[in-house]
């Protein structure tokens, strides 16, 4: 290969991770963390996390709901311990009743991880499409939100065990294959399967919101920025997010194409009103309008 080619191909692979790295730290969810490597998806069974560290040993009601009431108020805390403690003397509907409370209890407090292993629970007892998507989509939720590097790979296998059993109830439900797809892409598996089901998503629903953010996530992974934009810029025209706009803007700079990048930072910074996310960027346009 050519050295000049491979050192620009350096360059902006370098530009990502540090981008990517610096929204994975922050309150700007749905990352996908590359390997330190190449920036690229791991390939099947190497997640971090996954080959040492079942589920079960990272997650648990008892531990992720300790760990939750350390950042509630004391009033709210109690609440919900009166609530678990009715939960585990009771059984049959009584049980499966208090479960839901919980789950939307912990929902309410913006505590995912316990909410989706309640609506798990719930699954189990009630297995149906609607309730394990339910769980699946929080479980997804807690993923994306967390930075706790333990749990992520559990979560992420929850996830896609909940789409799994809602495909084997609904062969066409198009939530659960965008879900599971990107779980797949995310770690769980060849990430070319995991494109492959959510290309099939798009086929069917061009403006899936969900699938063409992951689609657009690994473009810019893989260094297809030509392709990613197109997938932002289907995700802002229906839902406008400080996601879509700045990887939209990384996509836009690998490209040399900085004015328009300026204005999608910027955007970005508008929607998300984050102090440090809007230093970042106004630092990123300051660099970018002194190469024009």
């Amino acid at each position: 290969m050519n050295s000049s080619i491979r050192s620009k191909q350096i360059i902006i692979i370098g530009a990502v991770l540090l981008l990517v790295a610096f929204l994975f730290t922050r309150d700007i969810k749905g990352l996908v963390k590359p390997t330190e490597e190449n920036g690229k998806m791991p390939e099947k069974g190497q997640m971090a996390g996954t080959e040492s560290t079942p589920s079960t040993a990272v997650l648990s009601i008892e531990t992720t709901s300790t760990a939750a009431k350390n950042v509630l108020n004391k009033n709210l805390a109690t609440d919900i311990t009166a609530l678990e403690n009715s939960y585990k003397g009771a059984k049959g509907a009584e049980k499966i009743e208090l479960a839901k409370q919980l789950a939307q209890k912990w929902d309410d407090v913006e505590q995912i991880t316990p909410s989706a292993l309640y609506l798990e629970m719930i699954a189990q007892e009630e297995p149906s499409s609607k309730a394990w998507l339910a769980a699946g989509n929080q479980f997804m939720k807690a993923f994306e939100s967390t930075q706790d590097s333990l749990a992520q790979p559990a979560l992420l296998q929850k996830a896609n065990t909940s789409y799994k059993k809602v495909l084997e109830k609904d062969a066409t439900n198009i939530e659960a294959k965008t879900g599971l797809g990107v779980t797949i892409v995310n770690g769980l598996g060849a990430p070319m399967q995991g494109i492959a089901m959510l290309l099939e998503v798009v086929a069917k629903e061009p403006k899936n919101v969900k699938a063409n953010m992951n689609l657009g996530i690994f473009s810019i992974k893989s260094g297809q920025f030509d392709k990613a934009i197109p997938r932002f810029n289907t995700v802002i025209a229906i839902a406008p997010t400080p996601e879509a706009y700045f990887y939209l803007g990384t996509a836009l700079e690998n490209l040399g194409k900085n004015k328009e990048a300026v204005d999608a930072y910027l955007s970005s910074k508008k929607l998300a009103a984050n102090p440090t996310l809007s230093s970042f960027i106004d630092k990123k346009v300051t660099e970018l309008k002194n190469k024009n």
